[in-house]
């Protein structure tokens, strides 16, 4: 510090000030050092003790591991004397126990943890959905109907995401072949059924979250005890059809909102995946089949799922030898269940799951979600452009190009429309034309419309006065549209 003085004091006399003045503002700088390093030490140390009081706080409010007994019954109030988990060799006891990633098995009971903590786990829900959003999401209560592939992803992410209460019901086990896709499922789990290892890896994920597990085949006779307590939502992950119609008929006749999975299987295109109402669906073979079967027991629509559009035409169901195929029941995990194997590409039913998650968390939080209902259809943005150029090309003779090309097409009719009328929602035979055809054509002039709203329209007045022609509330409907693409335009 002396040889410090000396320097300011010298550099000072060799700008000319006196050596008392060098001297003066050589202690305040080292004094502004001091304290500078002083405040730095104090905030350092401080937030050193407070991260170590929660890790405290966090060992203090989980209480160690019950004693694993490998007889024991596994499921709390659902009666299962199934077969123990599968020791496997080579993972040490505690391994055995806690699972080979190391989360503690905790099956009975809620686990209180510090709300501090709670919210700590949950800022980044916070900071998006907001204070409002992720309370409602905190009272929620899901039940989610199949724990496989799309069903495990999903509740994981529910129960990340901060819901409060989850039912998950399912009869399977564990297996080593469905490792490739389960959300929590470890080796220590195979043999256990996959309720109990979903709900031992929550307790280790969330411990607030209260977690049901149901061993249990839903079927129609018991949809009501199964569904009962007035869930916010219903995720189907099923994939035996008559099961799933059954599942989709109870929701729809209660109004009780269900989200579907379609057909994971056979697929690996990773943007064909897609969220819409059962109506809306196409080249997926399930749902397909659902959407039939399901309108013949009265119902259209009203029925969110997720699915493919991509064509599973690549792989095949994996075949079953000579005297596998003699005695293919037994190879099935019920009777009318499947019973050969279709290849499944582990990413994607998990993708199917989180699509569902999310969708249902911004759903109950109250995050504003309007889902294209259909994407990648080139052939129609093609002929769409035509028509439109077709079109243009009367109100104007001499004009070769229009302002709109063939992207713009698409991105008109799926991004600011949604694939649907501007007018009346229909999505069957549409077009685009001009809104006010006193106006230049552009993204802020031009409207989908069904073929005979467009032949309407065309033949209105130029200058036509729309809110005589359409009400108010639609021409307020469709500006309204114009306007946010303006403020759109302004950011690109």
């Amino acid at each position: 510090m002396s040889s410090f003085l000396e320097r300011v004091s010298a550099t000072g006399a060799a700008a000319g000030l006196n050596s008392q003045a060098a001297k003066f503002t050589a202690v305040a700088l080292a004094a502004s050092f001091t304290t500078a390093t002083l405040i730095l030490s104090i905030q350092g140390s401080q937030r050193k003790r407070r991260v170590r009081q929660l890790k405290d706080d966090l060992r203090k409010s989980i209480p160690p591991p019950p004693a694993f007994d490998a007889h024991s019954d596994l499921v709390n109030n659902n009666n299962y004397t199934g077969a123990a988990p599968t020791t496997l060799p080579g993972l040490p006891p505690l391994q055995q126990q806690r699972g080979v990633g190391g989360g503690s098995l905790f099956l009975d009971g809620g686990l209180q943890m510090d709300e501090e903590l709670v919210r700590e786990q949950l800022a980044r829900n916070i900071a998006f959905l907001g204070e409002e959003g992720v309370d409602k999401l905190r009272k929620s209560f899901v039940i989610i109907v199949g724990a496989g592939g799309v069903g495990s992803w999903a509740a994981s992410m529910l129960v990340r995401s901060g819901v409060g209460k989850i039912r998950i019901i399912d009869f399977d086990q564990v297996s080593l072949s469905s490792l490739n896709r389960h959300a929590t499922a470890v080796q220590a789990d195979v043999g256990t059924p996959k309720v109990t290892a979903m709900k031992k890896a929550f307790k280790s994920i969330a411990p607030w979250v209260e977690v049901d597990a149901r061993v249990e085949l839903f079927q129609e006779d018991c949809a009501e005890e199964l569904l009962s307590g007035n869930p916010d939502y219903v995720v189907d992950a099923i994939d035996n059809i008559n099961t799933k119609l059954a599942l989709l008929k109870f929701c729809y006749d209660h109004k009780i909102p269900v989200m579907s999975s379609m057909g994971a299987g056979a697929k690996a295109d990773p943007s064909r995946v897609q969220i819409s109402d059962i109506s809306e669906t196409f080249e997926d073979p399930l749902a397909r089949a659902v959407r039939r079967k399901i309108k013949k027991m009265g119902v259209d629509t009203g029925i969110e799922v997720v699915y493919s559009t991509e064509k599973p035409h690549h792989v095949k169901l994996l075949p079953l030898d000579e005297t596998q195929a003699q005695e293919a029941d037994e190879y099935s995990a019920l009777p009318d269940f499947r019973s050969r194997i279709l290849p499944v590409l582990g990413p994607l039913p998990a993708m199917f799951g989180m699509a569902m998650a999310t969708f249902i968390s911004c759903k109950i939080a109250g995050w504003p979600m309007e889902p294209l209902p259909i994407k990648c259809r080139e052939g129609l943005y093609v002929r769409v452009h035509r028509e439109l150029r077709v079109r243009e090309s009367k109100l104007d003779k001499g004009i070769e190009t229009i302002a709109l090309d063939r992207r713009d097409v698409g991105y008109v009719i799926e991004e600011i429309f949604r694939g649907k009328s501007a007018l009346s929602g229909s999505m069957e035979k549409i077009g685009l034309c001009r809104w006010r055809r006193d106006k230049p054509l552009s993204l802020q002039n031009v409207v989908v419309l069904t073929k005979s709203e467009l032949e309407k329209h065309v033949k209105l007045a130029v200058n036509a006065d729309l809110v005589e022609v359409y009400g108010q509330d639609k021409v307020d409907a469709v500006e309204a549209k114009f306007r946010e693409e303006a403020e759109l335009s302004r950011l690109r």
